[in-house]
Formats: structure tokens, sequence, C-alpha cells
């Protein structure tokens, strides 16, 4: 099976002050079926309500399996290459829902992340690179950012489900 997504010989670089340092020379990263997304953003961004939607496109066939880890705070360690997350005891199987407070959900105890999903990204871009790479933990993941008021959902599912133009 090909992964659903993919990005070769990746270069990163970042901006400190006037100098140009290079972060990430010649790096290949794959999102294999069944790893997690890692959903990144400032309060009040919609994590959550991304996190529970992802869920529900689980269940309805949309996505072949989504199912939570954690919610507000976890535990992630780069082990071997990958980077591995899990909720935090106190918060485990719970999930805010605006307007109901903390619900009870089925959760996974353990994953191994694959793609990081940055909402109100501010370096955003309306048509960017085929795949942008950050660094969670000193793993390279490709990232999706969105915009703020974006509809991450769909840009995500079309991220998971859609082959890239080429263009």
């Amino acid at each position: 099976m090909s992964p659903t997504l993919e990005a070769q010989d990746l270069y990163r670089f970042y901006h400190a002050g006037d100098d140009e340092v290079l972060a990430l020379r010649g790096v290949s990263v794959a999102v294999d079926a069944g790893e997690l997304v890692a959903v990144t953003g400032p309060s009040g961004s919609g994590k959550s309500r991304l996190a529970f939607a992802l869920i529900q496109a689980g269940i309805g066939g949309v996505l072949p399996f989504a199912r939570l880890v954690g919610d507000d705070r976890v535990h992630i360690e780069a082990t071997h290459g990958r980077l591995l997350v899990r909720p935090a005891v106190a918060l485990a199987g719970l999930i805010e829902i605006r307007g109901l407070g903390l619900r009870r959900i089925a959760y996974e105890p353990v994953a191994v992340v694959g793609l990081a999903m940055d909402l109100e990204a501010v370096d955003a871009e309306r048509l960017p690179e085929p795949t942008t790479v950050t660094s969670l933990a000193g793993v390279p993941l490709p990232r999706l950012c969105a915009t703020p008021g974006a509809d991450a959902l769909g840009m995500l599912i079309a991220a998971l489900r859609t082959a890239d133009s080429g263009h």
C-alpha cells in the first residue's frame, strides 16, 4: 500500500533575524494509513472541534478510521525516529465539546504521529508547496497549515483522500 502523503528530498530553512538557517536537508517522509494527525494551534482555534469532526468522519465512513488520542494535553515521545503520542492520564478519553463541556468517548492509549495540522498558522499560504515539514520532538513530519477561518476539516480530508495534481 502506498503512503497517504509522501514528500521526498525536502529542505527547510528558517529565518533568525537576518540569518537563514538550514533546519532540514534532504528529508523524506510518508504518512501511512493508521498514523495519527497531530492538530496544533492556539487556544480557541478549533482543535477539539476538528478532532471531533474527524472522529465523526471515521464513524460515517468518510475516513477509514479516526479515534481520539488526547484533547488539551498529551505526552509526546520520539522513539526510533517516530513520534509517539499518549493522552494525559487524567484526561484520557475526554474531549471538550463547546457548549456541552467535557464528554467521554473511545480513545487510543498510544499512536504514531504521521502528520501535523497547524490551525491558524500565520505562515499558511493559499497555494503552498506540495508538502511542508515541521519538527516535533526532533521528528520531521509533513505539515498542513490552515489560515484562521479556513475549512480545516475539508482541507485535511482532501489531503488524506485525494492525489496531488502535480501542479
